[in-house]
């Protein structure tokens, strides 16, 4: 979308102030745990743009609250499996040997968006320490949501979904659909059906020192997530509503979670 598109497709700007009463109006209030997927350019314009939606965000779940993003940085998984694009087979030992290390407090995200990009500068978040599927935090539970992120099964019982899902966090989907919903990862660990196992290494800082540690995971796989969605929702509801120009979507992280493990149970 470009800005005369986002410019067009509403009747105001948004703001810090209309954003949070939107947040408001799908039941996201102070205290709560909030995981947040999210589209800057489905929202139309924004005054301030992605820190006006952090901005509102904040406000609206106050300090007492919990505020994570994924953060992304899939530029750290092996070359040899990049396909869009690939890179040509001489240059792989060359990008192995020469990534630089992953560094929570600098490396940036990939693919995630412009909000979750500003989100992990602000001041107060922090950031989990696994090289492919961090996810940064801020607030109340901050610290206890990534902290201890395990480097195998990266989006498993030791990740920061399964401390949202302790703390019965909530899920919203800002202008995006459930093929972007990380938590649906979290079920697909838990769910009973054959998996394959993927063997991944990548780069960290330990010490001062550039490190290149190996971990094991399962292959995860999103292609059916819109479907677990779109079930989810006839089956057991959510709330939806506009936030700009975009549709949000918020709802219970414990329920589609729990709803995502038995329907990957019948239909994988």
């Amino acid at each position: 979308m470009t800005e005369a598109d986002a410019i067009e497709a509403v009747d105001e700007p948004g703001t810090v102030s209309s954003l949070a009463a939107a947040f408001r109006s799908l039941g996201i209030g102070a205290g709560d745990t909030l995981l947040v997927h999210s589209s800057l350019s489905s929202l139309g314009w924004v005054a301030g743009g992605p820190q006006a939606v952090v901005d509102a965000l904040q406000d609206v779940l106050t300090p007492e609250g919990t505020l994570v993003m994924p953060t992304h940085s899939t530029q750290y998984s092996d070359p040899e499996g990049w396909e869009n694009p690939p890179v040509p087979d001489e240059w792989i030992q060359l990008i192995r040997d020469q990534m630089p290390p992953y560094r929570p407090d600098v490396t940036p995200t990939r693919g995630m968006g412009a909000i979750p990009e500003c989100f992990r500068t602000y001041p107060g978040v922090v950031r989990s320490d696994h090289p492919l599927f961090s996810f940064a935090a801020w607030g109340a539970d901050a610290d206890a949501v990534v902290d201890g992120h395990d480097l195998e099964y990266g989006l498993g019982e030791g990740s920061p979904l399964a401390r949202v899902y302790d703390r019965d966090g909530d899920v919203l989907l800002l202008g995006v659909g459930h093929d972007r919903n990380t938590s649906l990862h979290l079920a697909e660990y838990r769910a009973d059906f054959e998996t394959e196992l993927d063997h991944s290494s990548a780069p960290l800082l330990r010490d001062g020192e550039r490190v290149v540690v190996e971990f094991d995971d399962i292959e995860i796989d999103s292609d059916d997530f819109d479907a677990v969605g779109a079930d989810f929702e006839s089956e057991v509801g959510l709330t939806e509503g506009p936030v700009g120009a975009a549709t949000a979507k918020h709802a219970s992280q414990v329920e589609l979670v729990d709803f995502a493990v038995d329907w990957f149970e019948e239909h994988r």
